[in-house]
């Protein structure tokens, strides 16, 4: 790579940018709320079957299902906060990727799990469909 770098990173990024790939991510996310859990050892399963954005370079929407998994701790997720928080989202440029870590940094901030995965299925575009999963803790084992 060395002198050649800026020319391979193009060659590799077919006019994707760093300013695309870092779009959406210093967003103003409103808060989302939660209530003091009761019990133990059990699993909550949300799903937003109707998850929008918008892709930072072409402008076009995103159509997808996203669902939440997690075990609480002390705190669950405050249904409608979450609906506002996931609203944001709707005309925000910001890549597949990026959402499903994005939320899931966000969730584990609002009620630290003892684990939370992440997952974005999002619909086709141009003929390809797209599954991203984060989880909590994050390791690089594949699981």
């Amino acid at each position: 790579m060395g002198e050649n770098r800026e020319m391979d990173e193009k060659t590799y990024t077919t006019g994707y940018t760093d300013d695309h790939a870092k779009a959406g991510l210093d967003t103003k996310f409103p808060e989302i709320e939660t209530w003091r859990n009761q019990f133990r050892a059990y699993e909550i399963l949300i799903d937003d079957p109707e998850f929008t954005s918008v892709c930072p370079k072409t402008g076009l929407p995103d159509f997808g299902v996203l669902t939440i998994r997690y075990m609480p701790r002390e705190k669950c997720l405050e249904l409608k906060s979450l609906k506002e928080y996931l609203f944001t989202y709707r005309n925000l440029g910001i890549f597949q990727e990026n959402i499903a870590n994005q939320v899931l940094d966000d969730v584990v901030k609002a009620t630290d799990p003892v684990w939370c995965e992440i997952k974005g299925d999002f619909r086709p575009r141009g003929g390809i469909s797209t599954v991203v999963t984060a989880r909590y803790p994050r390791t690089e084992e594949r699981s």
